[in-house]
């Protein structure tokens, strides 16, 4: 895929143009980036009495915390302390003020996050937010820890990184500014001053057998979701090939499942989206508008696809943080592979293409007239919310670089760490997310018979089986290429194992306790690598930070119950069908067979699920579901079974306990004809928290 050329005036030449005279700063730890991870680091910083100088090569401090991605991906929110929790509770503070409600009452605003209530307010948290609500805080800290913070300052990657030996002396920005320090983070999305530096690093996805993974490399197997439902014919002509391809789809082989390559998942912007009028602005047209970016799209909406509003996620005050959803989305799949390595000019280049993509892809489904009527009028009563952004036309200001740059360091952090197959020594912190890479490529498959259709490449969504351990290995390049840097964004490890890690809490975490390694190499005057680790755990603890979780708490693994040992007919597993995305986990037992499912407490109307099953016997029968109940389940859950004597409708709160263990749930009796096929279904529209679907125990009653 081609990215066209786009002109304009460089940026870092204006910036250049307008710079103060050039000057020297001298700091202990100098931080370059504008992240959620530099912000926080800084702040350690200043906590343990050390100067510090923030480099930032943005104007808006916080990255994608501040810049739309609102719905917090985290995991086990348990696995959250020190700074990263504090700016948790500053959000939760936030939202306690009735002033903070302009477009929505609090109690309309419901109680649903990612992974866990949006609300805790036994711990004074709170996970969801506005955009600018986070650039608050961020801001608040800049003021409360008097941080001394330098906006849009670039660095100079060709000569910008001054050595000594085996340490960074100082590094220069685009405007002729020197930064001396002691120690330095590179807190950049990119991982720009770890490269300039001359540290090793990686792009792309390392193949299966480097690492001995399952999840790194091609995955064209393991991409089922986000993926087209229908086989769509990839040509302009339908059938013929000669034709060509239509616009965003790559005419290349995706290469074979687990092969390493050099490409990227995707990126795209985290909107902001409002449905209230007096906050809301029409979508608007971009520059040089092309409707047949999207034919694809359409095709796949003529098929009868409504996933264009499953991931409108939603944020207080009637907003959304609105993401990639589907088989053609805001993500935009095979544009951003020469981002990491790419010029600043380049950079800029590639963004330009992400926004005029996805203002055109919300253009087109809003005015295109061949888009179905009942989604172009849902569309339309969206738009981009007025009181965010408003420096930059309601669009966000940091597009979401998923992965770019990652470190190799003497300690890489993989798959088999994540899953708790080998060992991570030396825990600064833990994750717990999903093992997660977006969409990679779109190529054209043929069946059987030869018949051309589009596929997508690359995502996969597999949990690792609970939260693991991050090591300090992982955050400090090897000995013999710097002593004195330290990266907690653009860490060592694997393309699938990054996938988990790349989440803004983690980043926090990771941020303060670099930023802690730093004072401490600085206090004893040696290099980063040579640290004791035991003062640095005591210290991390001390401040809040957890970096191991007991073992009940973490997640179960291996065989629960054995369906073949219960009487009647139990239908679980591989029997069931499944509607959307759903997400297998073992969470809690105890569940039925090796796993259970959930639907993420996302695309809520847009999941469901069959238990298809034979009447063992004639007669009367009692229908049993199975999950465990919690707090975080969702409230009224559909069930939906047709017998000899009518459709039923049976809702379920699966925060309830069971009659039996906490396990199994009764819909009641139904008469069903001994051979014949029946259908359980299971809903999860018109709901607040996690669906679960487990198994289905049918009872001959008669």
């Amino acid at each position: 895929l081609m990215i066209r050329t786009v002109f304009l005036i460089p940026f870092f030449l204006l910036h250049s143009f307008f710079a103060f005279a050039e000057k020297s700063f001298t700091h202990d730890v100098v931080i370059y980036g504008g992240t959620s991870a530099a912000i926080s680091a800084a702040v350690q910083v200043k906590k343990m009495g050390k100067s510090v100088v923030v480099v930032s090569p943005d104007q808006y401090l916080g990255g994608l915390s501040s810049s739309g991605l609102g719905w917090t991906d985290s995991g086990k929110k348990e696995a959250i302390g020190g700074i990263a929790r504090d700016f948790y509770h500053r959000v939760w503070r936030h939202y306690q003020s009735v002033d903070s409600w302009k477009w929505q009452k609090m109690d309309e605003y419901g109680n649903r996050g990612q992974g866990a209530p949006a609300i805790d307010g036994d711990r004074r948290t709170m996970w969801i937010f506005e955009p600018h609500v986070a650039e608050l805080i961020f801001e608040s800290w800049v003021k409360e820890y008097e941080l001394e913070v330098y906006r849009e300052e670039r660095l100079d990657r060709e000569n910008g990184v001054q050595r000594k030996g085996g340490e960074i002396i100082s590094i220069s920005t685009l405007s002729g500014n020197t930064y001396n320090g002691s120690a330095f983070l590179d807190c950049t999305y990119e991982g720009d001053l770890m490269a300039s530096a001359g540290v090793s690093y990686f792009v792309g996805r390392e193949a299966n057998s480097v690492y001995g993974e399952s999840l790194s490399g091609v995955q064209t197997k393991n991409a089922r979701s986000h993926q087209f439902k229908a086989k769509i014919d990839p040509f302009i002509i339908e059938g013929d090939p000669s034709s060509g391809l239509l616009a965003r789809i790559s005419s290349q082989s995706p290469g074979k499942d687990g092969q390493g390559d050099f490409k990227m998942q995707a990126y795209n912007f985290r909107l902001c989206l409002t449905q209230v009028e007096e906050n809301r602005i029409p979508f608007p047209r971009p520059d040089q508008y092309d409707p047949t970016q999207y034919e694809l799209l359409l095709r796949t909406l003529i098929q009868g696809s409504t996933h264009v509003f499953g991931k409108f996620d939603p944020v207080p005050n009637a907003k959304t943080d609105t993401n990639n959803h589907g088989p053609f989305s805001t993500d935009n799949i095979g544009m951003n592979y020469l981002y990491p390595e790419a010029g600043y000019q380049e950079r800029a280049e590639i963004i330009l293409e992400h926004e005029r993509y996805q203002k055109g892809y919300f253009y087109f489904l809003c005015n295109d007239p061949r888009v179905p009527e009942d989604i172009r009028k849902k569309m339309n009563t969206w738009g981009l919310a007025k009181d965010e952004f408003e420096s930059n036309g309601h669009w966000p200001h940091q597009i979401y670089v998923r992965e770019a740059r990652r470190m190799v360091s003497n300690f890489v952090i993989t798959e088999l760490n994540l899953r708790g197959k080998s060992d991570t020594p030396r825990s600064i912190g833990m994750g717990s997310y999903t093992m997660d890479s977006h969409h990679v490529q779109r190529y054209v498959a043929k069946d059987e018979n030869g018949l051309s259709y589009v596929q997508n490449e690359g995502d996969v969504q597999v949990h690792p089986g609970g939260p693991y351990q991050i090591s300090y290995g992982s955050i400090i390049p090897k000995a013999d290429e710097c002593s004195n840097l330290l990266v907690p964004v653009c860490i060592s490890s694997s393309h699938i194992a990054f996938g988990s890690i790349r989440m803004e809490p983690v980043f926090m975490i990771l941020g303060q306790s670099a930023a802690t390694a730093a004072v401490l190499a600085i206090e004893e005057e040696i290099p980063v690598q040579d640290i004791s680790y035991d003062k640095l755990k005591t210290r991390l603890v001390d401040d809040g930070q957890v970096i191991e979780l007991e073992k009940s708490n973490r997640v179960a693994f291996g065989r629960g119950i054995d369906p073949s040992q219960m009487s009647g007919l139990v239908v679980d597993g591989a029997n069931l069908s499944f509607e959307g995305e759903w997400v297998e986990s073992t969470s809690l037992r105890p569940f039925v067979g090796y796993s259970y499912f959930h639907d993420g407490n996302g695309g809520k109307g847009m999941r469901s699920a069959c238990f298809p099953f034979k009447a063992p016997k004639e007669g009367r029968h009692e229908i049993m579901v199975s999950y465990v109940a919690s707090g975080n389940r969702a409230g009224k859950v559909r069930y939906e079974i047709k017998d000899e004597k009518k459709l039923s409708s049976v809702v379920v709160d699966q925060r309830k306990e069971g009659s039996t263990d906490n396990l199994w749930h009764s819909l009641g009796s139904f008469v069903f004809k001994k051979g014949e096929k029946y259908d359980l279904k299971v809903f999860n529209e018109d709901t607040e928290g996690y669906v679960i679907v487990d198994a289905a125990h049918i009872i001959p009653l008669d």
